[in-house]
């Protein structure tokens, strides 16, 4: 079942949200950490950069969740500039490891897309590494490649740099 996240909801999924983001990094997803990443850190990004966004209404949270466990997550962040009412970001599409291959990620951003249009926002952007097994479940999604901007990124456990892409998808 996939949700829509208030407050209540997201301070009652939050170490199954910690233990995903955790996970997910573990597992090598380039989404803004590097090894090592302990289990606060994965908390305090939650704690101090989601939960304010969730609780202002500047973004909007999606969870999968099965069993009353959150498996899945997904952010909407539209975009706040006066001459960009259209696009919103999609932000953090992130699967527990143990369940991943089982339709989640696709079902979270089939609702963010849903709820992208229901507040009139027909241009989703976001961006990947570009060797992330994800940018082909955009592409399947409906997502254009706008471009790749080299070393854009440090790979979670090595000090290199590798190239991501940035997609979009027109709503309209």
């Amino acid at each position: 079942m996939i949700l829509r996240m208030d407050l209540h909801g997201f301070d009652t999924a939050l170490e199954d949200l910690t233990d995903i983001l955790h996970a997910c990094v573990q597992a090598g997803a380039s989404i803004g950490f590097i090894h090592p990443f302990t289990l606060d850190q994965a908390q305090a990004y939650w704690q101090n950069q989601v939960r304010p966004g969730v609780q202002s209404g500047a973004l909007d949270l999606f969870v999968a969740q099965d069993a009353g466990r959150v498996l899945g997550t997904v952010q909407l962040i539209p975009a706040a500039m006066p001459n960009q009412p259209h696009r919103a970001d999609v932000a953090k599409l992130l699967v527990h490891p143990d369940a991943r291959r089982q339709g989640l990620g696709r079902a979270l951003m089939a609702s963010l897309e849903d709820r992208a249009a229901a507040i009139g926002r027909t241009l989703l952007v976001l961006d990947t590494r570009s060797t992330d097994p994800s940018r082909l479940l955009y592409q399947n999604m409906g997502f254009q490649i706008a471009g790749e901007i080299p070393k854009y990124c440090r790979n979670p456990f090595e000090d290199r740099l590798e190239p991501t892409t940035y997609m979009f998808k027109d709503l309209s």
